[in-house]
C-alpha cells in the first residue's frame, strides 16, 4: 500500500514562494510517474505539474508554466513542487499523486490515471 504525505503549504503574500514536498512510502516510488494537482473551493481538481519516473520529463499547466518547477529525488522517495511568483489565484489545496503504472515514459496529466493520492496541503496566497 502506498502512502503519500504532503507538506510545505502555508500562507504567503503574492509574489512569494513556497516549496511543497510529498514523501512516498513503499519501495516502488522510483518506478512511477508523479503529479501535483490542486483544488480551489467550488472548483474541480486540476492538473498542475507532473514528472515521469526517471525525472527526465516534466509537464506543467499553462497557468503555472515558468513559475512552478517539479522535481523528484528517487533515493529519498520525495517529489517536490517549487512555487515562485505566487498569485492569489494559486490558492488551493495541493495534492500529490502517484501514477498507477510503472515506468511510464510520458508525463501524465490526466487525473484518472493516478491511483494513489495524498491528503493535501493548503496553500493560501494573499493579495
Amino acid at each position: 500500500q502506498v502512502q503519500l504525505v504532503e507538506s510545505g503549504g502555508g500562507l504567503v503574500q503574492a509574489g512569494g514562494s513556497l516549496r511543497l514536498s510529498c514523501e512516498a512510502s513503499g519501495r516502488t516510488f522510483s518506478r512511477h510517474a508523479m503529479g501535483w494537482f490542486r483544488q480551489a473551493p467550488g472548483k474541480e481538481r486540476e492538473f498542475v505539474a507532473a514528472i515521469n519516473w526517471s525525472g527526465g520529463s516534466m509537464g506543467y499547466a499553462d497557468s503555472v508554466k515558468g513559475r512552478f518547477t517539479i522535481s523528484r529525488d528517487n533515493a529519498k522517495g520525495v517529489v517536490y513542487l517549487q512555487m515562485n511568483s505566487l498569485k492569489p489565484e494559486d490558492t488551493a489545496v495541493y495534492y500529490c499523486a502517484q501514477h498507477g503504472i510503472e515506468f511510464t515514459p510520458a508525463v501524465v496529466t490526466t487525473r484518472e490515471a493516478y491511483g494513489y493520492w495524498g491528503q493535501g496541503t493548503q496553500v493560501t496566497v494573499s493579495s
